[in-house]
């Protein structure tokens, strides 16, 4: 692993992308490795643009900062596949981890990138009742679809990191993570879209 490891997480107002963040720094810090995690927060309201960020490393981080070329950029929701917002800064060597309803596997993206896994974690929630308001929350699917994207950490430390932060929602979160790990397609090496992206 490098010495550290960034991941850029972009969501919408009660998609759980501030908690996803978090079970994935609770996920590393359990193997023993050395994690942070925390928002940035535009208009707070449900539906609005929310980032979060988690950075995971072999030694102590002395990082605080926004993290502005990730080495991991997760879009929890479809819509930010075409908002160049959520694109500023990603690399040749970034892998993006995305949650769509669709097959991702022939559609250019808007920057090269190093490897593409995609997952219908909205589906996932739908099928599990994970909702808060009547809207499906794909947070824990979307770490079963990093963890099978990325390997950053087993999908067992994920598990138990979501016990150990959501408690009494647990079972139904990890069935979610577990789904979505089995249901994740990777694509390594994935189009790239010469086609300038808006917003």
């Amino acid at each position: 692993m490098e010495e550290v490891v960034e991941i850029r997480w972009h969501g919408r107002g009660g998609q759980g992308a501030v908690l996803a963040s978090r079970i994935a720094a609770g996920a590393a810090f359990l193997e023993g490795k050395w994690s942070q995690a925390f928002p940035f927060f535009g208009a707070e309201r449900r539906g609005a643009p929310v980032t979060a960020f988690t950075r995971i490393g072999s030694s102590p981080i002395r990082l605080r900062s926004q993290i502005y070329e990730p080495d991991v950029l997760v879009l929890m929701d479809p819509m930010f596949l075409r908002m160049e917002s959520a694109w500023r800064g990603v690399k040749p060597s970034t892998a993006v981890i995305v949650n769509a309803p669709h097959d991702l596997s022939g559609m250019p993206l808007p920057a090269r990138v190093s490897r593409l896994a995609f997952v219908d974690a909205t589906a996932i929630s739908i099928e599990l009742d994970l909702r808060v308001a009547g809207l499906p929350i794909p947070n824990s699917a979307m770490v079963g679809a990093l963890v099978k994207g990325t390997g950053l950490f087993s999908l067992e430390s994920a598990e138990r990191a979501i016990r150990g932060i959501l408690r009494r929602a647990a079972d139904v979160n990890v069935q979610a993570l577990r789904r979505a790990y089995e249901d994740t397609r990777v694509v390594d090496e994935p189009k790239f879209l010469e086609a300038p992206v808006h917003g």
